[in-house]
């Protein structure tokens, strides 16, 4: 055995998650809270009934063991879809790659016979308002965890 690690030694492995109720949605919008992406990473396609972005999120699930052990925080880039899309509104929310955004919550407005809207809340008062048949989102790591930029867990004033 050598002292390199390998990627298939790593624990946790990479998050694949599907949220179908408000319970699910809570643990999703807990874990992409200070997720940051661009713009040009929202995708809508009304077509497929899909709203689709390309995140790089704060992996709060290993944060508190990297702060035990002494060790970096990481981020990882991470794929949120949302299907079974009516309508997409957005507010505040360039989309652009100029404009840098930073995911704080999702959360449920429920509507008649299951549907509702997910408001997706950015820092600076943007928001994406998604209208939908139902609770329908899938998060998925697509690579590997790096170390954060800034070497710190986000913060937020009290």
């Amino acid at each position: 055995m050598t002292g390199d690690a390998r990627f298939s030694d790593a624990d946790p492995r990479p998050l694949a998650l599907k949220a179908e109720d408000e319970v699910d949605l809570r643990i999703l919008s807990s874990l992409l809270q200070d997720a940051v992406l661009t713009g040009s990473d929202i995708s809508h396609d009304p077509r497929a009934r899909r709203l689709a972005l390309l995140v790089t999120r704060f992996r709060w699930e290993d944060a508190a063991e990297a702060q035990t052990e002494g060790r970096a925080f990481e981020r990882v880039r991470s794929v949120l879809v949302i299907g079974d899309v009516m309508r997409v509104v957005s507010d505040g929310v360039g989309r652009d790659a100029d404009t840098v955004l930073s995911l704080l919550a999702i959360r449920w407005q429920p509507g008649e016979d299951g549907t509702g809207r997910l408001s997706l809340d950015f820092a600076g008062d943007g928001t994406i308002l998604a209208e939908v048949e139902c609770i329908n989102l899938d998060l998925r790591d697509v690579t590997r965890p790096h170390a954060a930029v800034s070497g710190k867990a986000p913060r937020h004033p009290d």
